[in-house]
C-alpha cells in the first residue's frame, strides 16, 4: 500500500467513523450519569428516515439534521421519563424502544426508499486542507466528520474538567450522595440523558445524509446502535477511549471492502460480519485485562502493563439503577 493509498484510508476512516463517534459520544454521556439507553438502534434508524425525509421535502439540509437530532433527542426523553422520573427498568423501556422505533423507521419511510436527495458534500478548509498528510485526512472531510472530531476534546474537557461534568459524573457513581448534597438528581439525569440522545440522533442523520446517504430497507446502520453500546464498554465509558473504539470498527469495516478486492474467492458476506465478531472479541480481551490477575501479571512487563492500563475501566457505579428519593 502506497502512502497515497494509506492516506485514503485514514481519511475515509474519519468519514466513516463520523456517525458511530457521535452516538458513542452521546452514549457516554447518558451513562456517566447513570442512564443507559438501549433504543439506540431504533434511534439512529429512525433519525436517519426522518432526517432524509425533511432534508428531501424542504431541500434543506439544515433542516434535516435539526429533525434527526430531534428524534434522538425525543427518543431519550422517552427513556429518562420512564426510567427516571417513574422508576421503571432502564433495559426494558429502551429494548421495546429500540424495536418501536427500528418498525415505525422502515414503515413511515416507505415512501422515501431509493428516492435521491441532498446529500453533504466535503468542506475543505481553504490553506490548510494543502498540509502534506493532516490536510486530506482531517482537514477535508464534510461537517458532520469534523464535529464528530471536535466533540471528542469538547466532551472529554466538559466531563473532567468542569464542574457540571463532575456533578453528573458524581450522579452516576452514587445518585443517593448526590442527592444528600442538595443536586437534582433525577432532572440532571433526564437532561443529559436527552441530551446524549440529541447526539445519537445526530449520528442517524449523518448516516442519511452523507456517510450511506438516502434511505431504504436496508439502510445501511442496522446494529450500528448495538456496536455502540459495545464500544461505550470498550472504551470504559471514557470519551476518548470509546472514540478510539468507534475509529477502530470504522477501520474494520474499510478494510472488510479491500479484503472483498484481495481474495474474490472468499464469500462477501465473511468480510460483511467480520468486523461484529472482531469487537466482540476485542471486549473479551478487555474483560479479561481488567481482572486482578491480569493487573498482577502485568507488573513484570511495562509493555503489558501500559496495555492493562490503556484497557481498563470501570461502569459508572449506579449505572442502570432507578434512584427515587425519598
Amino acid at each position: 500500500m502506497t502512502d497515497f493509498d494509506l492516506t485514503i484510508l485514514l481519511a475515509s476512516i474519519v468519514a466513516g467513523a463520523a456517525p458511530i463517534v457521535l452516538a458513542v459520544l452521546g452514549e457516554t454521556i447518558s451513562e456517566k450519569g447513570g442512564v443507559i439507553n438501549l433504543s439506540l438502534d431504533g434511534s439512529i434508524l429512525l433519525s436517519a428516515m426522518v432526517a432524509f425525509a425533511i432534508a428531501y421535502q424542504s431541500g434543506s439540509l439544515f433542516l434535516g439534521f435539526a429533525g434527526g437530532a430531534l428524534v434522538g433527542a425525543m427518543m431519550a426523553a422517552v427513556v429518562g421519563f420512564f426510567s427516571v422520573f417513574l422508576g421503571l427498568s432502564q433495559v426494558a423501556v429502551g429494548f421495546v424502544l429500540t424495536l418501536t422505533g427500528r418498525d415505525l423507521a422502515y414503515f413511515l419511510g416507505n415512501p422515501y426508499a431509493r428516492l435521491y436527495g441532498p446529500q453533504t458534500g466535503l468542506l475543505p478548509i481553504p490553506w490548510l486542507q494543502d498540509i502534506p498528510v493532516l490536510g486530506p485526512i482531517f482537514l477535508d472531510q464534510s461537517f458532520p466528520a469534523y464535529l464528530s472530531l471536535l466533540l471528542i476534546p469538547f466532551v472529554w474537557w466538559y466531563l473532567y474538567k468542569t464542574p457540571m461534568g463532575l456533578r453528573v459524573r458524581a450522579i452516576g457513581e452514587n445518585p443517593q450522595a448526590a442527592y444528600a448534597r442538595g443536586t437534582n438528581t433525577r432532572s440532571i439525569q433526564f437532561w443529559y440523558t436527552v441530551a446524549g440522545g440529541l447526539l445519537v440522533g445526530l449520528a442517524g442523520a449523518t448516516f442519511s445524509l452523507c456517510t450511506k446517504t438516502g434511505w431504504g430497507r436496508p439502510q445501511g446502520a442496522e446494529g450500528t446502535g448495538w456496536i455502540a453500546l459495545a464500544i461505550v464498554i470498550f472504551g470504559g465509558w471514557h470519551p476518548v477511549k470509546t472514540a478510539l473504539g468507534a475509529y477502530l470498527f470504522a477501520f474494520l469495516q474499510i478494510m472488510g471492502i479491500h479484503f472483498q478486492g484481495w481474495w474474490p474467492s472468499v464469500p462477501a458476506q465473511v468480510f460483511q460480519v467480520a468486523p461484529f465478531p472482531l469487537m466482540i472479541f476485542t471486549l473479551i480481551v478487555m474483560y479479561l485485562a481488567q481482572r486482578s490477575s491480569a493487573k498482577t501479571s502485568s507488573r513484570a512487563s511495562p509493555w503489558l502493563r501500559g496495555m492493562v492500563r490503556i484497557l481498563s475501566g470501570s461502569s459508572p457505579a449506579g449505572l442502570g439503577r432507578s434512584f427515587r428519593p425519598e
